[in-house]
């Protein structure tokens, strides 16, 4: 019960919805391409995301200074999981707020990473 109230929790906000979106688009994102993509202060994109792993949504990973998250779809993961990602991926990934966020997140992907996430 607990595992599925987190995960309710966790999709019961459209910025978390867009940021399991916007990971779906890429193998994985450093947090500050998501602060940059949803202009939202590094504290409340990190909450976001605490919620997120809380719920087993995304996992992460540390390299160096820079903390990265993908989704948590790969081999071993709950498959509770697994298929919500696989449902809010078929059923709101063509909604124009999620393309909108997909042709920011390539430009910003496009700049060099330290001008990015120097600045956050």
């Amino acid at each position: 019960m607990l595992q599925f109230m987190n995960l309710t929790k966790a999709l019961s906000d459209e910025n978390r919805v867009r940021i399991l979106l916007a990971l779906s688009a890429r193998e994985e994102l450093c947090v500050c391409h998501l602060n940059e993509l949803f202009a939202l202060a590094p504290s409340t994109v990190s909450k976001h995301l605490f919620l997120l792993k809380n719920a087993r949504l995304v996992v992460a990973r540390k390299d160096g200074r820079w903390m990265y998250y993908r989704l948590n779809n790969g081999e071993g993961a709950p498959g509770f999981v697994v298929a919500a990602l696989d449902w809010i991926v078929k059923t709101i990934s063509d909604d124009s707020v999620i393309r909108e966020d997909r042709d920011r997140l390539e430009k910003i992907l496009s700049a060099p990473m330290p001008a990015i996430c120097g600045r956050h």
